[in-house]
């Protein structure tokens, strides 16, 4: 787990910056919102109020700022990609609770102890492990809550799993996964184990929520083009995947595609001295 965390995180600031730059409107279209359950989960866990002041670490196209907006706390967002702050700017627009700001926490000017939580919704992997906690724990009051928001790789079902294996295997075997609950389970427990530090944060709370929906065509292969493995595929190799997966879509699934959705919430308070 640390080895392929290390694969985000190792980046340059540059490369982190512009990872998803080529996929931000797929991004933004196909991934899932957080489920109000797990919001309401983590603002009862978390100790959320309209007071609360926030510190939002790679937020992305806004996700996750847009499901705690509505609270009335206090957020800064901080966001390095230039097309994702473009993103989370306009699904914010509505708030003028919310700062979104072009930095990586990295070269953040560090606020001392001004934040009542630190947030961090699947982006504390791509964070220097020698910044993400201590700067985090820095930059909350004492006893502050570090909330780490996670959505699993959504699961298409078994059946479509097994009829797009030959299409996986002529273009790009290495994309063709499958991930049962249990094993998406155990790598959410060996996030929480890996990424905090129990020298600066006390054992976390936490908690699951299962999801159910259905796909558009389109949306499941907006979805599939914002995940790292696919942005690494020859372009060509790509259009070509996504158009097979789609006339698979079609001609078989009616163009709605069922999946599963496992969402993970982590919350952990600042130590005392931390």
């Amino acid at each position: 787990m640390r080895r392929s965390l290390a694969a985000f995180s190792s980046r340059s600031l540059e490369e982190r910056g512009a990872w998803y730059t080529p996929a931000a409107e797929a991004y933004a279209r196909g991934r899932p919102a957080y489920d109000p359950a797990q919001i309401a989960q983590v603002v009862a866990a978390a100790g959320l109020t309209a007071s609360s002041r926030i510190l939002e670490l790679g937020c992305g196209p806004g996700t996750a700022t847009a499901a705690l907006a509505p609270l009335g706390c206090s957020l800064l967002a901080l966001e390095p990609n230039p097309a994702f702050c473009a993103l989370a700017n306009q699904r914010c627009r509505s708030f003028s609770n919310v700062t979104v700001e072009p930095l990586a926490f990295e070269t953040w000017p560090l606020q001392a102890a001004a934040f009542d939580t630190v947030l961090a919704a699947s982006s504390f992997h791509w964070i220097e492990p020698a910044v993400a906690c201590t700067k985090a724990a820095a930059a909350l009051r004492p006893g502050g809550a570090l909330i780490l928001l996670w959505n699993k790789e959504l699961q298409p079902s078994e059946a479509f799993h097994q009829r797009s294996a030959p299409l996986y295997a002529e273009l790009a075997p290495q994309l063709h996964r499958r991930e049962d609950r249990s094993t998406q389970v155990a790598i959410l427990n060996a996030l929480e184990a890996v990424l905090i530090d129990p020298q600066v944060f006390s054992p976390p709370l936490s908690g699951l929520v299962d999801s159910r929906f259905s796909s558009s065509a389109e949306r499941y292969l907006d979805l599939l083009a914002s995940y790292s493995g696919y942005l690494q595929l020859d372009p060509e190799v790509r259009n070509l995947l996504f158009e097979r997966l789609h006339l698979l879509m079609e001609s078989e699934w009616d163009g709605q595609l069922p999946l599963t959705l496992l969402s993970g919430w982590q919350v952990a308070r600042k130590i005392d001295g931390g």
